[in-house]
Order: C-alpha cells, then sequence, then structure tokens
C-alpha cells in the first residue's frame, strides 16, 4: 500500500471559470483569522462595498453593507438580489435612531440580512430597541475607548466592529482586554487596513473578523479589460 503524504490534504485545489476568473479576492493573510461561526457559518473577511457589482464577483465570506446616508431598505433589497453570502446590514445609529432604527432592522432582517450594523453614536435606547424587533444578531461601531462596552454588551450588543482608522490594532486590543473578563471570546470584527503587516497586527491584536475595501476595483477591472481589448483589435487589423 502506497503512503500518503498527509501533508499534500493543505494544498487546496481551485475550481474557476473562463468568464468568472476576475473575481475580488480576500487578502489571503485574513486567513490566520479564527472566524465567527454566524448561524454556522465560519466569517473570517467581510467586504466592505456598496458596489453590487463588486458584491456579485467577489470571494468575501460575508458583506459588510454601510454607507453615510439613511438606510433604504431598496438598497438593501439590491444587494440581498446579487449577494451569495451572509450581508452585515447597516441600520443607522446617527442621525436615524430609535424607532426608525428598529424598524429599518426589522426590514433588514426580512429582507435577509443575518445581522444588524449599528453606528457609534448609537444610544443604549436605540440598541434596546433593536433588541426587541429583531431576532439577528446586533454589532455596535466602535471608533474610540470613550464608549462603555460593558454597558453595550448588557443592552444586547452581540458582536463589535472596530473602526479605528490607523489606530485600529491598538483600538482591538484596548476592547479585548477591556471585555476579556466580562465576556470572554466576545466576537470582534475589525477593518484590516491597506497591508499584510496591518492586517496581520489587527488579527494578533485580537480581531475574529476582517473587513477590507473594494475602492475603485469595478473600474480598475473594466479599465484593465479594455485595454487588453484595445491590444487585441490592434492585432487582428
Amino acid at each position: 500500500m502506497a503512503n500518503i503524504n498527509l501533508n499534500s490534504r493543505k494544498d487546496v485545489p481551485s475550481l474557476t471559470s473562463k468568464l468568472r476568473g476576475d473575481i475580488v479576492s480576500a487578502p489571503a493573510v485574513i486567513r490566520n483569522a479564527s472566524g465567527i461561526n454566524l448561524y454556522g457559518k465560519r466569517i473570517k473577511s467581510i467586504i466592505y462595498t456598496m458596489d453590487v457589482a463588486v458584491i456579485a464577483n467577489c470571494n468575501a465570506d460575508a458583506v459588510l453593507a454601510v454607507y453615510p446616508w439613511t438606510p433604504n431598505t431598496k438598497i438593501l433589497e439590491a444587494i440581498s438580489t446579487v449577494s451569495n453570502v451572509p450581508i452585515l446590514a447597516g441600520i443607522g445609529g446617527g442621525l436615524t435612531k430609535g424607532l426608525r432604527s428598529a424598524t429599518i432592522g426589522f426590514f433588514a432582517e426580512e429582507s435577509g440580512a443575518q445581522a444588524v450594523v449599528l453606528n457609534a453614536p448609537t444610544t443604549i435606547d436605540t440598541i434596546t430597541g433593536v433588541g426587541k424587533v429583531v431576532d439577528v444578531p446586533i454589532i455596535y461601531t466602535v471608533v474610540n475607548q470613550s464608549v462603555d462596552l460593558h454597558e453595550r454588551i448588557n443592552a444586547g450588543v452581540k458582536a463589535f466592529n472596530i473602526a479605528g482608522g490607523k489606530d485600529t490594532a491598538k483600538l482591538v486590543k484596548w476592547v479585548r482586554e477591556e471585555i476579556q473578563d466580562y465576556a470572554p471570546n466576545f466576537p470582534i470584527i475589525a477593518s484590516g487596513g491597506k497591508t499584510t503587516e496591518q492586517i496581520q497586527q489587527t488579527i494578533d491584536a485580537g480581531a475574529n473578523a476582517i473587513t477590507f475595501t473594494a475602492y475603485g476595483v469595478t473600474e480598475a477591472t473594466f479599465q484593465k479589460k479594455m485595454e487588453l481589448y484595445r491590444q487585441q483589435n490592434n492585432h487582428e487589423q
């Protein structure tokens, strides 16, 4: 009987096609994260975009659908139509709050969102109000160290989304230390940064899942293809 090389099982074969060869790929280093189990599906990479073309052509484990305007259920419906992965839907927390956030949260869940995301200014009343009408997890966005984390966990927050800009890794470390005794292994999502090193630092600081952006990727991919088409056309002449 031939010897089996167990190490070879770690090499993952790939399946793709000619028409879907240009998918938007998550940074490979994100696979080093532990991930978060969301309804039985392990989430490590989360793409932060509202571009439905990107959402339909990416390999991220989930979509972070938040944007700087009042949440609109029709926008969420459009994303739900094209997404093949769980959607973490923004439902306000700043200007949009209270009953309006709760109502949008209800419609988000009905539209297929598997979690709702509240922004940093969200009050405790809004968190508890949303918790009364949605069954999906509530994710709260942390942007600095001025927030009472325990109070928000008690109000119904099930995960933190850390968005600290260049200081995200430091903020993740602070959050993890603050809640370690109170809520060990509490789910933390965080923005990874622009480089492999920054993403790894965020993971090492305690983030379970990483968000990454896709700014301009549709335009860049289209520009690349058009240049290829022009070159092919020149050869044919």
